[in-house]
């Protein structure tokens, strides 16, 4: 007994000594301490995390499928492209903040320029990897700050709440909650219809789980729905767990010569200055509810973090993805106590494990990630309030935005009739001076847009 004991004993005194060794490796390399936090802490923020973003693994290959990418190929797409941007925002950058293919940026790339301008997928993915390259030249250049300054802060928001307009359009269509009607343009759906009323249970259902603060309250709305789906016999069950799907229909198939048509000019705009908004915004407040804000006021790695933003979009259309930006959902798993990159990393794990679900996310119906959208673009309304309603020739530019994104059913037309609608005003109303170079900048190439293209 005494001779079996001793290697035991010696076996455990080296395991013990392996794990000290590595929990100091991750104390230094994380600064754990100087953050306040733990490993346990950031484990269980990064599961936080991810349950609050689990839905982009069911809402996006469904979208981007509509596009003709295959569904199962997408699926892994999405979920490796998230994992790979978790790992980089968590070991390069060191900050809290899961990464995913944008919510908004997914639906431009499929009805907009797939469905309405008949580009194909492989040119979109082309205009979504050159949009990150430019987005990356602006993360390492001045270029960003002088991009972010010169955008008049009305038209910012604007971009996001329009956006948010958009996905919650979209939601209403694929739920059928709304339907085309050839007297009025668009009527109510059919809530006799089981799908429409699934539909709609799906968004009370986000909705009350959001609002009792019940974690993951999107996803469980998603299979929830899901499930009396099978239990009604509306779709077809074919299990929960299987081997990845295979990745070769969409990986590496971007077409960069096609996107870089002139007449593409403006759509890779769109996806750039969308994604540099939406990441400025979501990393500026993750980093006050996380304290990465010194008392000087200046964020820490901020830098970093936009690097490994703008490089996770470039990453993803390798991947077939459109955009992989921040996720503000990332505010969850902070408040569980997340402050390290540890959090990322066990985000993105996560989503690596995701792979492996392919049979339910085939089993997911339109109408069950309808609630969702619709509660994600309410959400991204959010920002309306911090609009300044005082001064119109600020205010007016602003709403039209707002509005024409989703009623011409293109977010880069609504960005593109804002621009012009503010310098218009602005140069008529004498405060020509007030227009940025950067403001002029893009007012100009959408004027190209709609006169040559």
């Amino acid at each position: 007994m005494t001779f079996l004991q001793q290697p035991m004993q010696n076996s455990l005194k080296y395991i013990k000594r392996c794990l000290k060794i590595y929990k100091f490796m991750l104390e230094k390399y994380f600064s754990i301490d100087s953050h306040q936090t733990t490993v346990q802490k950031e484990v269980l923020a990064g599961v936080t995390t991810f349950i609050t973003m689990a839905y982009i693994i069911f809402v996006n290959p469904q979208m981007m499928a509509q596009s003709g990418m295959d569904h199962g190929a997408i699926f892994v797409g999405t979920c490796l492209a998230a994992a790979i941007a978790c790992f980089i925002m968590g070991l390069f950058a060191n900050w809290p903040v899961g990464l995913a293919p944008g919510m908004g940026l997914n639906a431009f790339f499929t009805y907009t320029v797939v469905g309405e301008l008949g580009y194909s997928w492989e040119v979109a993915l082309g205009s979504v990897f050159i949009a990150g390259v430019l987005f990356f030249i602006m993360s390492i250049t001045p270029l960003r700050r002088w991009m972010l300054d010169s955008i008049p802060m009305n038209l910012r928001i604007a971009m996001g709440a329009g956006v948010g307009l958009f996905i919650g359009f979209i939601g209403l269509k694929n739920g059928g909650i709304i339907e085309a009607n050839g007297a009025t343009f668009l009527s109510l759906g059919d809530f006799t219809n089981p799908t429409t009323l699934l539909a709609g249970l799906g968004f009370l259902l986000i909705s009350i789980l959001s609002i009792r603060k019940t974690p993951g309250a999107i996803i469980i709305g998603i299979m929830a729905v899901t499930l009396m789906s099978i239990f009604l016999g509306l779709v077809k069950f074919e299990g929960v767990f299987a081997l990845p799907p295979n990745i070769s229909p969409v990986f590496l198939k971007l077409d960069i010569i096609g996107a870089l048509d002139i007449t593409m000019l403006s759509i890779i705009m769109s996806f750039l200055f969308v994604n540099l908004f939406d990441t400025a915004g979501t990393l500026f407040g993750v980093a006050s509810r996380a304290g990465l804000i010194s008392d000087s006021g200046k964020i820490k790695n901020l830098d970093k973090a936009l690097k490994a933003d703008s490089s996770s979009s470039i990453f993803g259309s390798f991947l077939g993805c459109a955009p992989v930006t921040s996720y503000v959902e990332s505010s969850a798993g902070i408040e569980a106590g997340g402050r390290t990159g540890i959090t990322a990393i066990v985000v993105g794990l996560l989503f690596l494990l995701a792979t492996f679900l392919s049979p339910l996310a085939a089993a997911v119906p339109a109408y069950a990630t309808a609630g969702a959208l619709i509660y994600v673009a309410i959400l991204m309304l959010s920002g309306m309030k911090t609009l300044d309603w005082n001064d119109q020739s600020e205010l007016l530019p602003a709403l039209v935005m707002i509005v024409m994104i989703p009623l011409t059913f293109s977010i880069a037309n609504g960005i593109a009739l804002g621009f012009l609608v503010y310098v218009a005003i602005k140069t008529f109303i004498g405060e020509i001076k007030q227009i940025s170079s950067g403001a002029w900048f893009l007012t100009l190439i959408f004027v190209a847009k709609f006169i040559f293209l």
